[in-house]
């Protein structure tokens, strides 16, 4: 569910068309719903009020400090993977004391920021990370009252059945340590008075759409913690990761409930706190991309319709050969979208590519795509946008990244605004 809806025709965000939104701000634009991100995280909240739970917004999905101010405000922490995350999550007001930090290569820099910070767990991603965690943790004496707390990130051989670049839970994954491993990894580490072992990690990947492969790696790590138990150590967490669906394409992803209805359930009376670190989940159908049509134009064997936002704004289709549903922001009654599935035959429709001003055969956003009748100056929504399209987005071809704008109601602010060419020769000086 998402708070973007066609009235009378017309696109809104919330309370607000997006019409007036492109015509004060300009385009390309990536317009954010306050509204759908807290009900997002709500849900999962509720889904998992019978564990001692800590969901961890994922930074990387959509960073920008103001939308984590808002995770913040309504009860979320976050997961980071950089210094600079950790660093937007502290500007944000984040509890330190709630933050995971992930990641297969942080720097000594950023470890020792970490540590000054005195942030929640490390997740390790192998024994010669936590050696060097525990070096930089007595040469810094960061952390002198108690002690530092890290979970094994464990690599449980599970398929999220996703795209090969997000899945990060099988044998070949550079992500985690093999299952095997981690008895011998805690017998080495595991009564160390530096660093606390005291936790388990896995992450399959991202974009999953069956709660299936969670079960599957689940019954893998209780198993596990159940004979670390056994042996004596301390497994007091479980972080279970994120990764968890989002409807690109209507109703093809679990909800927050049905994950939690499959994974409460083997959770309890496991004296487990639970960690969860949902981004994509939250984000995606938080946000749009609304772009502006260019030139209409035809080929001998193709339907072109160029538009003004590229493949440095949303680079998901070229990378992950990703789906969005992408529809014009104005239509007549006819053309109201029931869903956004990927072929969408209503009557009139047109088959056309989708594709930006880049100098490059893989910007595109849609590829042979049912869309009805557009011409210059029209606006289409790009959705689903609010995961990993400014958060990967770049200055390819020296280009302004587009300007972020969060709707809230009737009225929207300006979060980021657009870059100037200024702004591309800044630190070049």
């Amino acid at each position: 569910m998402d708070y973007f809806n066609y009235k009378n025709g017309e696109l809104f965000a919330e309370e607000l068309q997006i019409e007036q939104i492109a015509a004060e701000v300009g385009t390309p634009v990536y317009i954010y719903s306050k509204a759908t991100f807290i009900d997002h995280l709500q849900k999962i909240q509720r889904a998992y009020r019978e564990l001692e739970t800590t969901i961890c917004y994922s930074v990387k999905a959509c960073g920008n400090v103001n939308i984590l101010r808002l995770m913040a405000g309504a009860g979320s922490s976050f997961d980071i993977v950089s210094g600079g995350e950790l660093y937007r999550a502290m500007q944000a007001g984040a509890d330190p004391s709630r933050i995971v930090y992930a990641g297969v290569g942080k720097t000594d820099a950023e470890i020792i920021e970490a540590l000054n910070a005195d942030i929640g767990y490390f997740n390790i991603e192998s024994e010669a990370e936590l050696e060097n965690l525990i070096r930089l943790t007595k040469e810094s004496g960061s952390v002198k009252n108690k002690q530092l707390k890290a979970a094994l990130r464990i690599n449980p051989d599970v398929d999220l059945q996703t795209h090969l670049y997000t899945t990060t839970g099988t044998r070949q994954s550079k992500f985690g340590i093999a299952l095997e491993q981690a008895r011998g990894i805690f017998t080495k580490y595991g009564k160390d008075k530096t660093v606390q072992l005291c936790g388990l990690h896995i992450h399959l990947g991202s974009a999953g759409h069956t709660v299936e492969p969670y079960v599957e790696a689940l019954e893998k790590i209780l198993a596990l913690i159940e004979q670390l138990r056994s042996n004596g150590f301390t497994v007091e967490m479980l972080d279970i990761g994120g990764g968890y669906g989002a409807d690109y394409v209507t109703a093809t992803s679990p909800t927050a409930a049905d994950y939690a209805a499959a994974i409460v359930p083997l959770l309890k009376n496991k004296n487990l706190k639970l960690i969860l670190e949902p981004g994509a989940s939250i984000a995606a159908n938080a946000g749009i991309l609304v772009t502006q049509v260019l030139y209409i134009k035809k080929s001998a064997k193709k339907k072109f319709i160029i538009v003004d936002a590229a493949m440095n704004d949303l680079i998901r289709p070229p990378l992950y050969d990703a789906f969005h549903f992408i529809w014009p922001a104005k239509v007549d009654e006819r053309f109201v979208p029931a869903s956004r599935k990927k072929d969408l035959q209503l009557k009139g429709t047109e088959v056309a590519d989708v594709v930006g001003p880049i100098c490059e055969s893989a910007d595109f956003f849609a590829k042979d795509r049912l869309l009805p009748p557009v011409k210059r100056g029209d606006l289409i929504a790009i959705f689903t946008a609010g995961a990993y399209g400014f958060s990967m987005a770049s200055n390819y071809n020296a280009r302004c990244r587009a300007a972020e704008v969060l709707v809230d109601g009737s009225k929207f602010s300006v979060i980021r605004k657009r870059e100037t060419y200024e702004d591309l020769t800044a630190l070049e000086k």
